[in-house]
Parts: C-alpha cells; structure tokens; sequence
C-alpha cells in the first residue's frame, strides 16, 4: 500500500477489514473506490474481483482477477484467486490450468490444493482429486476444508465408507460445517442408510436453514422411502424459494417423470443446462421428458448433444440412447448399462432403476434369466432403504385382528352416517386400479386414486402407522374422538368432488387399517380385489414402486407377507359383514356384466353404460397399471406367473405354508 496516497491507503486498508469480517459486498464496494484512484493497482484489482466473487458475482469478478493475474505474473495469490474466480464462475477447466500454476509457486499452501481438487472433481477426474485433497491434508492435517475435498474426492471414487471418515474428520474440527453436514448424508445414502443420510441433511438445515441443496437432498430421500406427496410438496416448495437452486430442479423433474408428468419436468428444465456432473443429469432428464411428450426427434437431439464421459449420470444416458438404437446397437449398451449398475460408484437411485430397465429389455426379448436377475438386484438395493420385518408385521396383524374384534365393532363410533366414502383395498398389482377405474366412469363416481389421507390421519392420531402400538391407540379411541377425526376426513374427501354420491379411495394399504376405517366411518362400503397370489407377487416383483414397500424386496418376504395379508382379509370378512365385498380380477374377466352389476349393487348406483366403456376414460392413472386400464377387458393378467414358476420358487414355498396354493405335486 505504499504506493498509495493516503486516504487511498485507508480505504484499501477499510475494505481489507471489511473482507475478513466476512462482508464482501461491502468490501466490494470499497476496493471499486481505491481502484478509481488506482486503477492498475494489482493487489486492489485482485481483492476486488474476489469480493464480487464472494458476493455470488463471479462473472463480473472475473476481468478483474484476469487482468491482476497478467499484472502480477510471479504473485501466487493471483493465480490462486483467479482460479477459484474462475472455478466459481462454472469454468473448471480454466480453473485448474491456473489453479495448476498456482500449486507451482505455493505448494505448501492448502487452499491452491483444496481448490485445485474442487476443480479436478468438477471435471470428472475424481482421483486427481482425491491425489490433491490429500496434498492439502499432508499441509494442513487439521484443516477442515481438506479433509472436506478429501470426503468429495472418495465419494467420486465410489467409496462411501471412506468419504463419511473424511466428512466426520471436517466435522470434528468444525461441527458448524454445513456442506459437510450435506455430503456426509450423500455418502450414507450411498452406503445405504436413508435414515442416517436424512438426519445428516437435517443438520445441514438446522446450521444453515435456507440450503435448498440440502432440502432438495432431503426431500428426495423422502420420495425414496415412500414419502411421494410430501417429497414433491417440498421439492416444488424448494424450487419456489430457490429457482436457481439446480438439485431441486433436477431432483424435482425426475420425481416428476417417475409419476409420468412429463410438461412439468420439461417446464423446470428449460434454457441452456448448467455445466459439469449436473448438466449431465439435467439433459439426461430432459431427454427422457421429451420421449414422455412424444418429441422424439427433439430427445434425440438433445441425446446426440450430451458428449461422453457420463460420469454417474452413465446408466440414465444408456437407456435412452438405447430407447433410439437399432437392435444390435441396442444389446451392446445394454451390456454396458449392465456393468454400470454394479458399479457403487453411481448414484443407487440410478442402479436401482437401470436394474429394472435392464429387466424390462430382457424380459421383452424373452431372456428371462438376465430378466429375472435384474429384478432381484433392484430389488436387492431397495431392500437397503427400506427393510423389512417378519416379526412386526405379524405383530401388527395380530393386534389388529385382536384390538378389532366383533365387539370392539359394535362399541363407540364416529357419529356419521356419509355412504359417499368407498375404499378398494388389495394386494398391489391385485386389480385395485382396474376396479377404480370401471367405476370413475360412471357419473355419480369420483376416483380420488391413492390418497395418503388414510395415513396422514393414523400417524396424527397414533404417533405411528402399521405397529402394535398404533393398532392399540386407535381401538381405545372414544366416539367423540372419532367423530372429530371423522369431520375432517370428510371434509377433505368431499373437496375433492362436491357433487360426486361416492368418492373411491384405492389405496390398496388402507386393506390394513379397516377396523378403525369402519368405526371412523360407519356408512363406508369396502372392495377387497383379490387376485392368484402367484400372479400378485410375480408383478409386484416386477415393478419398481414408488411407495413403501418393504416386503416386496425378497420372494421370501414377498410371499409371507401375502399370506399374512390374506390371514387379515379373513378376519375383516368375519367383522365387518355386508360392508365388505370380494372381487377377483379373473370375475372381471370370465363375467363382465354380472360382476359389474354386483358391484354397483354394493354401492347403491344404477347401472349406466358408460362402466363398460371404462378404458375410453382420459382420466390420469398414476400407477403401474396406467397402461393396462387403457384397454378393455381381457386375460393377459391371468396365469403370467407360469412363465417364472422356477424363479418363484421361495415365494412359491411361502404361499404354500400360508395355505393359499397347493403344494407342488412330488416328481
């Protein structure tokens, strides 16, 4: 500063103070003064730049990191500062070439070597990276932001285990450390602990309550265990909030796309792509909506458009350009696809799906070996998110049938007599949708699809849903309680369709909850679809479903908890009398009309013809079987588990000790 004249050298003095009280703006401000008293002062020209890029402007820092670079070409600090300028601004090539020189003239300075491994990983290289956090480590071995780059660097390596060390090391010496907090729950969710990585994000969020990175991380976690009306509330909230906010952005427009809304995917997806890993992801969900909306060519432009490497968005970008690929071509990225999805490297949503997809595409081609493995390895990595218990879920079934007895059904109730509410309840993949969807068309019906409300009430009410526990809080509730419940269940209900006589519920979960559903409301009628329990479980196995379900990750559990469900169905068919009728899918099929007719018996509607063009409907189906309601009535769903009976087996064995199919006959 001594070659500034004096009250110049005090506002460069003033602005420094404000730059290391962690005022960049300010200190913005007061380094734009001493520069127009010294506009080629290298030192100002520097710390300038770097405020506006502190500031969240470091497009507009950049000139004036550059230009104090060619100023000052033997001065460290420049090269260093223009390179996290650069590395800010989305320009990590750049940045590394200078953060290189950098590292050159400083190489006991952690920071070049920390924001160099910055760099490195936004390029893709994550073990030059992970090579530099450990440069910076050998520096500084207490320095939280090393052992931070170095967490980054194993997570890009594919070594969760070691990433949540290094981010436990950056916490212990600094436990405010919000992106810490964030990338240690990214690298629990990578080793497969839902659980630990939503605590992690929720820390973040307690340091740091306006990170929407963090609260789009949480959010998809949720949609993850099942939570999907709550994840895609929160991740619309986040987008909101935080539109330059490219995790919701992404995370928001792949839930979308699972739940086939394609026009608001694309909506959030709009303009050129950011730069590096998330540019990936974001074309590669882009290409996926254009597919869903029928642009065929507009996707495979934008697919021709996403150059390799892919990074960890590998697997999603082979099962698109698969989708455009001529058969042989199409076997070959297949193959690819294949060693993707083992690899823990990518992200376990994407290997969770890419094992489907694999399954589908050798499904079709009849390979139903690799078909079947695939399903058993998607299967497998859900498993780890959402497990599965025996024990508790016999538990609940036995408090169930014992807490809602015939007696405990005839004591105190909900003072409402409202018949509008109907529930089809069932097995998933059990006909709950087709059910849904034949009465939806007739006038006086409102299809609500799967609502949570059932749920939401029950966790209100209870503290938890499907435990021993739960089971006993809501059996002990008196008439008065129940009659408070039930008005604003009812309220919600009749929102959605004012004029509508009867409003279906087809979550197929509430078949667990009918005792409190028929003391909560007793002028409610229910529909048990039903289905060969070896057809249910093949196409549950098949699909990937987006709700929580534990059971359906191993054939074992799969087959037990069937059994068990049909061990309930049994018990409510001996309580609850008239209110509760049985359909099979096969009765929909052998004999339309009469099944029909009794169903709107039950329900007190007239008959009307518009039912038996039920798949002229264009209502919106969200679930897995959109497609097949779409068409009339017929047998493809009936006996496909011939085709798999091998694989089946321990599922098979399950059903058999249930009773509900008879044993294999002895060779």
């Amino acid at each position: 500063m001594d070659d500034l004249p004096a009250s110049t050298a005090q506002a460069f003095a003033d602005a420094l103070a404000a730059y290391a009280g962690g005022q960049a703006a300010a200190a913005a401000e007061g380094f734009a003064k001493v520069l127009a008293a010294a506009p080629n002062h290298s030192d100002a020209l520097r710390l300038y730049g770097l405020a506006l890029t502190r500031s969240g402007r470091a497009r507009e820092g950049l000139p004036f990191l550059a230009r104090a670079r060619r100023l000052a070409w033997h001065e460290p600090l420049a090269h260093l500062h223009h390179g996290i300028g650069l590395l800010e601004a989305g320009q990590p090539a750049q940045a590394a070439a200078v953060l290189r020189r950098a590292a050159m003239l400083m190489p006991q300075d952690p920071a070049v070597w920390v924001n160099f491994s910055a760099a490195l990983l936004a390029l893709g290289q994550g073990r030059a990276a992970r090579a530099a956090a450990r440069r910076a480590l050998g520096t500084a071995p207490g320095l939280a932001e090393a052992h931070y780059a170095l967490g980054l660097g194993e997570l890009a390596c594919g070594d969760p285990g070691a990433a949540q060390a290094a981010f436990g090391e950056a916490l212990r010496t600094r436990p405010g450390f919000a992106a810490a907090w964030l990338n240690l729950g990214l690298a629990r969710y990578r080793a497969g602990s839902v659980n630990g990585a939503m605590a992690a994000m929720r820390r973040a969020l307690e340091i740091d309550p306006s990170n929407a990175e963090a609260e789009a991380n949480l959010a998809a976690f949720l949609l993850l265990g099942g939570e999907t009306e709550e994840a895609l509330a929160q991740l619309r909230g986040v987008v909101a909030r935080a539109p330059e906010c490219v995790a919701a952005r992404i995370n928001l427009a792949s839930a979308l796309l699972l739940e086939r809304e394609p026009e608001e995917a694309l909506a959030l997806l709009e303009g050129p792509p950011p730069s590096g890993r998330e540019g990936l992801h974001w074309r590669a969900h882009r290409v996926l909506a254009l597919i869903q909306t029928s642009r065929r060519e507009e996707a495979r432009a934008e697919l021709d458009a996403i150059a390799a490497p892919y990074g960890d968005a590998e697997i999603l970008i082979l099962w698109r350009r698969i989708a455009f690929a001529p058969p042989a071509e199409a076997l070959e990225l297949a193959e690819r696809m294949a060693a993707a999805v083992e690899d823990e490297a990518m992200l376990p949503e994407h290997r969770i799906i890419g094992h489907f997809d694999l399954a589908q595409f050798h499904h079709r081609r009849g390979e139903k070996d690799d078909a079947f493995a695939n399903w058993i390895g998607g299967h497998r990595l859900l498993g780890r998110f959402q497990p599965f218990s025996r024990t508790a879920f016999r538990d609940f079934v036995d408090a169930s049938i014992a807490a809602f007895d015939a007696v405990r059904l005839a004591g105190p109730r909900a003072a409402n007599g409202d018949a509008a509410p109907v529930f089809i309840v069932g097995m998933p993949r059990s006909g709950t949708t087709l059910a849904e969807h034949i009465l939806a068309a007739h006038p006086l019906v409102f299809g609500a699809g799967e609502r949570s409300a059932v749920h939401r009430l029950i966790r209100g009410l209870a503290g938890s849903v499907e435990t021993a526990e739960s089971v006993a809080r809501l059996a002990a509730l008196d008439a008065a309680s129940l009659t408070r419940a039930a008005a604003g269940f009812l309220e919600e209900l009749h929102a959605a369709a004012p004029q509508a006589l009867r409003i279906v519920d087809k979550m197929p979960a509430n078949a667990r909850h009918l005792g409190f559903l028929a003391l909560l409301l007793p002028g409610a009628r229910f529909i048990h679809c039903r289905r060969d329990p070896r057809d249910i479980g093949l196409s549950i196995f098949q699909f990937r479903f987006f709700g929580h379900h534990p059971y359906a990750h191993d054939l074992g559990d799969l087959g037990f908890a069937i059994g068990e469900h049909e061990r309930l169905m049994a018990h409510w068919r001996s309580v609850l009398g008239p209110r509760l009728m049985e359909v099979d899918l096969a009765e929909w099929v052998e004999s339309f009309a009469a099944t029909l007719a009794r169903v709107l018996d039950f329900l007190g509607l007239p008959y009307d013809a518009a039912c038996e063009r039920f798949h002229e409907q264009d209502r919106k189906v969200r679930t897995a079987s959109a497609g097949q309601v779409r068409r009339p009535i017929n047998r493809d769903g009936l006996g496909r588990f011939h085709a798999y009976a091998e694989q089946l087996a321990p599922m098979f064995a399950e059903l058999e000790r249930a009773g509900l199919i008879d044993p294999a006959p002895a060779e």
